[in-house]
């Protein structure tokens, strides 16, 4: 949801806080944001409390002080707080549940605001994530999805890396499929491959963002990698896991991208041939350096050349799902 609109519809709440006497919280990495947090107190101030991704563990004793001391609340700190373990989480399903193995992130992509309100990269404590990991397995689940903004750079301590973390969660009884997100190809190391390779329940379904085909916009974007490189990354792969497909993430209409950039992209969607692409329209964000750059992409050439990618990949599904006829795959059925 854009920024705008998400306000535009937390404003309705101002009848309901007014009908009800209602308490209203907003939270998360845009309050980290002192223009949005500056927007709220003048335009919404309406709002009891405000807190940002770090405060979440203080969130009943604001809710508390609001009731009792009749207090607004602007609970926000520094970008880089402290990781809190044992935080209650609510689970969608039974089946299939997404563990946080590290937070924030070093990379400063330009179009990016994470760094700036989430912080720098803080991996949790490997034996907390497998303690986590293993209690679920105890309750059921039987799919695990680690998530990082940046997953395989996690560090947990005296050479302990995402390839040692992987191989722990594959001994833990009872998980049976293990995914992770996002990974970034810069950090796509050999002994994760390896360790992919070797392994009989992580997903061979692997996703490796691309987010541009063209070099040039690659390098406006601080990706820190080529079209060559990322080539490169998904054959070597490919060359150790045969039956490896690949997922992606594609921002279209960058600014400075040109005609020429974008038909690099659609070449790397037809060498690569991905099994899903997670398509975005390219959207400013205040506070990054994307949003300052002045050769800015006009709306209608953004959404012409979304079409036709959307129009290519869709090209290659009938194409992708023909390999699986006469085949039999494994699936997870939630209940």
């Amino acid at each position: 949801m854009q920024k705008k609109k998400y306000l535009e519809n937390f404003g309705e709440l101002k009848k309901i806080k007014e009908n009800k006497n209602i308490i209203i919280a907003i939270g998360g990495c845009m309050m980290q944001e002192e223009h949005i947090t500056d927007k709220l107190k003048k335009s919404y101030s309406f709002v009891d409390i405000i807190f940002g991704t770090h405060t979440l563990h203080k969130v009943p004793e604001d809710i508390y002080k609001t009731i009792t001391k009749k207090e607004k609340i602007k609970d926000i700190i520094d970008i880089d707080g402290e990781i809190y373990e044992g935080l209650p989480v609510k689970r969608s399903n039974n089946k299939q549940a997404s563990v946080t193995i590290m937070y924030g992130c070093n990379n400063f992509c330009s179009y990016c605001i994470v760094p700036y309100v989430r912080g720098r990269e803080r991996s949790r404590k490997p034996e907390d994530i497998l303690k986590e990991i293993k209690e679920l397995a105890k309750e059921g689940f039987k799919e695990i999805t680690l998530l990082g903004q940046n997953v395989n750079s996690y560090n947990g301590g005296n050479n302990y890396k995402f390839s040692n973390l992987l191989k722990d969660v594959e001994k833990i009884e009872g998980i049976e499929i293990i995914r992770f997100i996002s990974p970034h190809p810069k950090d796509f190391t050999d002994d994760v491959i390896e360790v992919i390779k070797s392994s009989k329940k992580i997903s061979r379904l692997l996703h490796v963002p691309l987010q541009a085909g063209s070099t040039n916009v690659l390098k406006a974007m601080n990706r820190k990698y080529t079209k060559e490189q990322y080539l490169n990354l998904i054959d070597r792969i490919k060359k150790e896991i045969p039956d490896v497909v690949f997922s992606t993430d594609i921002i279209v209409g960058f600014p400075g991208e040109t005609e020429e950039d974008f038909e690099e992209t659609l070449d790397v969607v037809k060498k690569v041939n991905f099994e899903q692409v997670f398509m975005f329209i390219y959207s400013r964000r205040v506070g990054t350096v994307a949003d300052r750059m002045e050769n800015q992409i006009p709306e209608g050439i953004k959404h012409e050349r979304f079409e036709r990618l959307k129009a290519l990949f869709e090209e290659n599904i009938e194409k992708n799902n023909q390999k699986y006829v006469g085949t039999v795959q494994k699936i997870l059925v939630r209940i």
